[in-house]
C-alpha cells in the first residue's frame, strides 16, 4: 500500500487533495446549520449577492463591500442557477491547479518528478489553504493566475505571460509588483564585460521582448478597465482599484502600522504618512528585482512576502500569496530541519499572540489595541528574520549573477 501511494501521479494526488476540499464544504454546510461559529467566509455570501445583482442585469457593486473585479461576479453566477456551492467547489478546483502548476514549474526548473510531486504536495496538502478555499474565498484563483502567468514566463510565452499578467493584476492588482522584476527578467544576456554599470545598464534597455511585454499586458488590463468602466461607472474603478490604495483598515491588521491607522483613522493622510507606507516597500521591491531577477520564483517570492509585511493592511488570507510561491524555493534553501522548524514555530506563535489581542477586542470588548500594535510589531520582527534567513541559506540550481550577488564564504 505503502509502495502505491509513493509511485502515485500529480493527477492523483491532485484528486486526492480536491476530495479532501470536497470533503470539507459538505462538513462546512453541517457546521453552518448546526453551530453558532460558520464556516463559510463572510466574503462568501458579498460574492454571491454581487452574482446575484449580475444575474439580474445589475451592477455587482449594488452590493456594500463588494471590492474586487466585475469577473469574479461572473465567475459565481452558477451559484444562482446551479446550486450556492458551485463557487467553493470552483475556489477547490482553482487551488488544486495552483498545486499543479507548482509541479510544471518545479519540474521546469530541473527538478526530478520525485521531487516536484513532493514539494507541490505542500500547497496540496496545506491546511491553510485548504480551508481557505473550502470555505469560499477567492484567493485560490489569484495563486493560480500568478502561478500559471510564472510558467509562461519560464517558458518565455511573452504574449501568452503579457495577457495572463495584465488579467492578473486587473484581478487583483498587488501583482504590480512584479513588474520591474519581469522586465529584468526579459533583458538579453550583455557581452561577457565585468563592469558593473553596463550590466545594470542593460536591464533598464528596452528590447523586443520587453517591449511586446509591456505593450500587451498594459492594453489588456486598459481594455478590461475600460469595458467595466463603461458598464458600471466610476464605481468600477474606486472598489476594485483606488479602495486597496487608500484604504485604512484598522480591524485584523497585522501591519507594523496598524496603531498609526488606528489613531489616524479621522484623518485625512498626509504626503509623509503616505511616503512613509510607501518608501520601504518600492525600495525592497527594487532590490529583490535586480538581485534576484533570473530567478523568479524567489524574486516573487521575496517581493510578495515583503510586501505583504510592510502593507500598510496586513490580512491573514494575503499570506496564500506568498506561501503559494514557498515550495518553489524551498528545495533551494538549504537550512537545517530544526532552524526550519523553529522559524515556522515562531511564525504561527506570532500569530497566535496577535489573535488573541484581537480576540479580547472583538469579543470582549477590552481595549487591547495597544497590545495589537505590539503584537504586529513582533510578526514584522519575526517574519524579516524569517526573510534573512531564507536569503542567507538560499542556494538556487541556476545561480544569481555575481555582480548581483553577495560573495558567499
Amino acid at each position: 500500500m505503502l509502495k502505491a501511494v509513493y509511485t502515485l501521479s500529480i493527477f492523483g494526488y491532485c484528486v486526492i487533495a480536491l476530495l479532501l476540499r470536497l470533503a470539507l464544504i459538505g462538513y462546512g454546510e453541517w457546521q453552518d446549520r448546526s453551530l453558532m461559529v460558520k464556516f463559510t467566509d463572510v466574503d462568501y455570501k458579498v460574492f454571491s449577492d454581487a452574482a446575484h445583482y449580475v444575474h439580474q442585469g445589475k451592477s455587482p457593486y449594488n452590493r456594500s463591500t463588494y471590492r474586487y473585479t466585475p469577473i469574479l461576479a461572473f465567475m459565481l453566477l452558477p451559484n444562482i442557477t446551479l446550486t450556492p456551492l458551485f463557487g467553493k467547489v470552483m475556489f477547490s478546483v482553482f487551488d488544486i491547479l495552483t498545486g499543479y502548476l507548482i509541479y510544471l514549474v518545479l519540474k521546469h526548473q530541473k527538478y526530478s518528478i520525485q521531487q516536484a510531486q513532493m514539494y507541490s504536495c505542500l500547497w496540496l496538502y496545506n491546511l491553510l489553504p485548504m480551508a481557505v478555499s473550502s470555505r469560499g474565498n477567492a484567493e485560490s484563483v489569484m495563486t493560480a493566475l500568478v502561478m500559471i502567468c510564472m510558467m509562461s514566463l519560464c517558458k518565455k510565452q511573452v504574449v501568452l505571460s503579457a495577457l495572463l499578467y495584465g488579467l492578473t493584476v486587473h484581478f487583483k492588482i498587488y501583482p504590480v509588483t512584479y513588474a520591474l522584476t519581469i522586465y529584468f527578467h526579459l533583458s538579453h544576456p550583455s557581452s561577457k564585460t565585468d563592469h558593473y554599470m553596463k550590466k545594470v545598464l542593460n536591464l533598464f534597455l528596452p528590447n523586443k521582448d520587453k517591449v511586446y511585454f509591456v505593450l500587451i499586458s498594459v492594453l489588456t488590463l486598459v481594455l478590461l478597465t475600460v469595458v467595466f468602466y463603461h458598464w458600471y461607472g466610476w464605481k468600477f474603478l474606486y472598489e476594485s482599484y483606488i479602495y486597496h490604495i487608500v484604504r485604512k483598515d484598522i480591524r485584523h491588521n497585522f501591519s507594523p502600522y496598524f496603531y498609526m491607522l488606528y489613531l489616524t483613522a479621522e484623518q485625512d493622510s498626509v504626503l509623509w504618512m503616505k511616503l512613509l507606507v510607501f518608501l520601504p516597500q518600492l525600495c525592497l521591491v527594487l532590490a529583490f528585482s535586480m538581485k534576484y531577477y533570473t530567478d523568479l520564483p524567489m524574486s516573487w517570492f521575496l517581493i510578495t512576502f515583503t510586501f505583504v509585511t510592510t502593507n500598510k493592511v496586513c490580512t491573514s488570507q494575503y499570506f496564500l500569496w506568498y506561501l503559494s510561491l514557498l515550495p518553489l524555493i524551498i528545495p533551494s534553501i538549504q537550512m537545517s530541519i530544526k532552524r526550519a522548524i523553529v522559524l515556522t514555530i515562531t511564525w504561527f506563535l506570532g500569530q497566535a499572540v496577535w489573535l488573541q489581542a484581537a480576540y479580547l477586542l472583538e469579543f470582549k470588548g477590552q481595549n487591547t489595541f495597544i497590545w495589537i500594535w505590539m503584537a504586529g510589531l513582533l510578526f514584522f520582527t519575526i517574519n524579516f528574520n524569517i526573510i534573512y534567513n531564507i536569503i542567507e541559506y538560499y542556494k538556487p540550481l541556476m545561480q544569481v549573477p555575481s555582480y548581483l550577488s553577495k560573495k558567499r564564504k
